[in-house]
């Protein structure tokens, strides 16, 4: 009996191939898209679970409210591992990891350096914390002794080719030679660790032996004992504030520090946790140890998967059902023949069957074709895991609960014609017009919601680029690790500024792009320690604000004629509004850095100008002259060739420190870097909307027609009483806008408000503009008149003669 129903829907598709390939090429396309988001989203999900016992480890943070800042830090103090692993019996093991960034790397034997980025302080028992083994060395010995590190296999191959690693020895920034100890796989790609690749041991680091409460550096991770109730370990941890972090701050900076004056004025200073494989999507602290997505992104690609899906679906709805009354007879003779309702409803749904399990075949094709292109788009190396049983049985299951929900409503619907009537043509309406109809603004609104939400993200991401920073990044290129020219450094920023094609130069360590950066405490002379501020302290030279275009509001520069610059600082808006000063009566203010202890006088006022992300508010900055500014020499280029410009700078870079590579980039470049992932989400909500468009209009498509075609006579009679094409053209299209009018208006408010909800995420965001709607109700009609039009017209264009002659 199977094989007769599936012979027979196979016939019935065959008999309608234009609704057949729609039908079919509308689910494939759903499928498709719907297939690539899934695998990006279970990718997501995969984060950080290969760890062994990775559901016991949990990430301490800092919460930190001082000073009228706020800091959510994923970073701890120095002491704080031993501290929880002596003072806590649920705490089976606790290590740190204190990342380093980029290092100039090199063999004894070479004089060349190779720039080799993700490096990390790791204490000797990370390995066994996280489950990890290493391919060459002992993994219980190999980061116990000062100057030892760890490669990755691609690290190690890099430097030392096909010989074995183990044992050698490499120089870190000139400097320190390191012996390697071990050699680990690569981090995987959905790890926290992915981009590390040379493990030093925290032996090495000085300031890892510190008992210093008051700097937090080190991603602190401890691995609980089992059936820990991690609630009550979180609230038993706020105990190391009382008994350590007080204890700290009365000796060092606070001798009347108590908890009731600490409180005052809002400050707070508490510890949580973040379980491991949470990082990736509910993390965005500062000082993460590698950039993470945010769980919002995940719900808004599941929305989008899921409206293909459902948008497919609906359109199969609405063509089975438009289509019913052609095989109204056929439901009336196999009802007077013997068939029951049940028996009606496994023919039509075999059918939807059919056609979905043909839609697979074509979605996994075209998802495979499509998969280089997402995984551009998504920055991942995603493919279809076409030996996982898995990926097998949740896509099979997938396409049954698809086809079930595609074809039940037809199947049921038709297996309710009455035969009696049927075969007296009685029955000569299609009937389920309002469940169609509803159907179609459903599927128009959910289209129009994502056109507004792609528009909206598309005009942030054009004001985050266009907006007034506080400085110019454009025509600026950072050469870095300057500092491997060694006593030649400034030698090189005069010759470099020297060059016909360069504006200016300034040697620094720091930049206004987004990296990890801490705050220092700082008093206003006159007031008390319970009264410090927050500043971030940069180390600059006298070219800093011309060559970025930074402006001053009030004072002066720093100069290097006077001696007295030494202890003086340039301050922004941000900065002097936490002081209570004004940019006047802060020129000649003393403030104290409690860190350094020293006393330095406020000699001019810059505007502010952002230094990190725009959902960030700017932060308070004070820049101090010289201290250490040879990590970078940013040079403002003329316009012109940059190729030449930059040829230039390296021919006198090679002169100064011949045996270095020339490193560089363009400060635009990193900024824009920032809002990758905005970026991404932009360009994946643009390719989604025109899918989902696609396919709403190719329902649209098929309705038109079906609608055309059922009232073929009416308007023949209307021709031949004197109607023109576009009154009949008017009239069958009116009642399609009727519908696609219903679902702007519900989409649109929905649209305003998520998109309000996203755009609260930034600190500096636009206003969504009334335009949007403008040009998003513009489009939805214009698309859709061009898709009903076509066929209202092609409907009013035959001759009436052919359809009356048989009446």
């Amino acid at each position: 009996m199977l094989k007769n129903y599936i012979k027979i829907a196979w016939r019935s598709l065959k008999k309608q191939p234009f609704f057949t390939f729609l039908n079919t090429f509308g689910l494939a396309i759903g499928m498709a898209g719907a297939l690539l988001i899934s695998l990006y989203i279970y990718d997501e999900f995969s984060y950080d679970t290969m760890f062994t016992d990775a559901d016991r480890i949990h990430r301490i943070n800092a919460d930190i409210a001082y000073g009228l800042n706020e800091n959510l830090l994923a970073t701890v103090t120095p002491p704080m591992a031993a501290t929880v692993k002596n003072d806590f019996p649920q705490v089976q093991l606790a290590t740190r990891l204190r990342g380093w960034g980029s290092m100039l790397v090199r063999k004894t034997a070479s004089q060349k350096n190779i720039k080799t980025t993700g490096n990390v302080y790791a204490d000797p028992n990370f390995f066994e914390l996280f489950g990890l083994d290493l391919i060459e060395g002992d993994v219980n010995t190999a980061l116990i002794q000062p100057n030892t590190l760890v490669l990755t296999k691609s690290t190690a191959k890099t430097h030392f080719g096909n010989e074995q690693a183990l044992g050698k020895q490499l120089i870190l920034e000139n400097q320190n030679t390191y012996t390697i100890t071990g050699v680990i796989e690569n981090f995987p790609e959905n790890s926290f660790l992915r981009n590390y690749s040379m493990l030093m041991s925290m032996a090495s680091h000085v300031d890892s032996k510190s008992d210093s409460w008051g700097s937090n550096n080190y991603s602190t991770f401890i691995k609980l004992l089992p059936n820990t109730n991690v609630d009550d370990f979180e609230t038993q941890l706020q105990d190391v504030f009382i008994n350590y972090v007080v204890p700290y701050a009365k000796k060092t900076f606070a001798p009347d520090m108590t908890m009731e004056k600490f409180k005052e004025g809002g400050n707070n200073y508490e510890f949580s946790l973040t379980a491991l494989k949470d990082i990736r999507l509910y993390s965005n602290r500062t000082a993460e140890l590698n950039a993470n997505n945010d769980i919002q992104n995940i719900y808004i690609l599941s929305f989008i998967a899921l409206f293909l899906i459902v948008l497919a679906s609906v359109n199969f709805m609405n063509l089975s059902t438009a289509q019913s009354l052609k095989r109204a007879k056929e439901v009336g003779i196999r009802k007077t023949l013997g068939s029951n309702k049940f028996d009606l409803v496994k023919q039509f749904l075999i059918e939807s069957g059919l056609i979905t399990f043909v839609s697979l075949i074509i979605a996994i094709i075209v998802a495979a074709i499509a998969m280089p292109y997402f995984n551009e788009l998504a920055g991942k190396e995603l493919s279809i895991p076409f030996l996982s049983p898995f990926f097998w049985l949740t896509t099979v299951v997938s396409v049954l609960l698809l086809g079930l929900l595609s074809g039940s409503y037809p199947a049921f619907f038709m297996s309710q014609f009455i035969p009696v009537k049927v075969l007296k043509g009685g029955q000569t309406s299609v009937g389920g017009g309002k469940i169609r109809n509803g159907l179609v603004i459903f599927q128009f609104a959910i289209s129009v919601f994502l056109m507004v939400s792609t528009l909206v993200v598309y005009q942030q991401l054009q004001f985050i680029k266009n907006k007034d920073l506080g400085y110019n990044k454009e025509q600026l290129v950072i050469v870095e690790d300057v500092y491997a020219s060694g006593s030649k450094v400034k030698l090189f920023k005069e010759e470099v500024k020297k060059l016909t094609s360069v504006k200016n130069a300034t040697l620094t360590s720091f930049l206004p792009t987004p990296s990890n950066r801490s705050d220092q405490s700082f008093t206003l002379e006159g007031t008390s320690s319970n009264d410090a501020v927050q500043l971030q302290k940069w180390d600059i030279d006298t070219d800093y604000l011309a060559t970025l275009n930074i402006e001053l509001i009030e004072g002066r520069n720093f100069n290097q004629k006077f001696s007295t610059d030494s202890s003086a600082m340039l301050v922004n808006e941000s900065a002097i509004s936490k002081l209570g000063l004004t940019p006047k009566e802060a020129i000649g203010k003393n403030i104290f850095d409690d860190s350094d202890e020293i006393l330095y006088t406020i000699i001019g006022v810059v505007k502010n100008f952002h230094i990190a992300s725009l959902r960030d508010k700017i932060a308070a900055v004070g820049l101090r002259l010289s201290r250490r500014t040879d990590y970078g020499l940013a040079v403002k280029l003329n316009a012109g060739d940059f190729s030449q410009s930059l040829k230039q700078i390296e021919q006198i870079w090679n002169k100064v420190a011949p045996s270095q590579s020339f490193n560089y980039y363009f400060m635009d470049d990193s900024f824009n870097n920032v809002y990758e992932s905005e970026q991404r989400l932009g360009r994946i909500f643009m390719i989604f909307t025109i899918l989902s468009i696609l396919i709403a209009c190719l329902g649209l498509f098929g309705l038109a027609a079906f609608n055309a075609q059922k009232r073929t006579k009416e308007i023949s009679i209307r021709k031949v009483l004197g109607a023109n094409v576009s009154q009949i053209t008017y009239k069958l299209t009116i009642d399609f806008l009727k519908l696609i009018g219903v679902s702007i208006l519900v989409a649109l408010p929905i649209g305003w408000f998520v998109m309000n909800k996203w755009l609260e995420d930034f600190s500096y965001r636009i206003e969504i503009s009334w335009w949007v709607f403008i040009i998003v109700t513009s489009l939805v009609i214009t698309v859709s008149v061009l898709t009903v039009g076509y066929q209202s017209i092609k409907a009013a264009i035959v001759n009436p003669i052919r359809s009356l002659r048989s009446e």
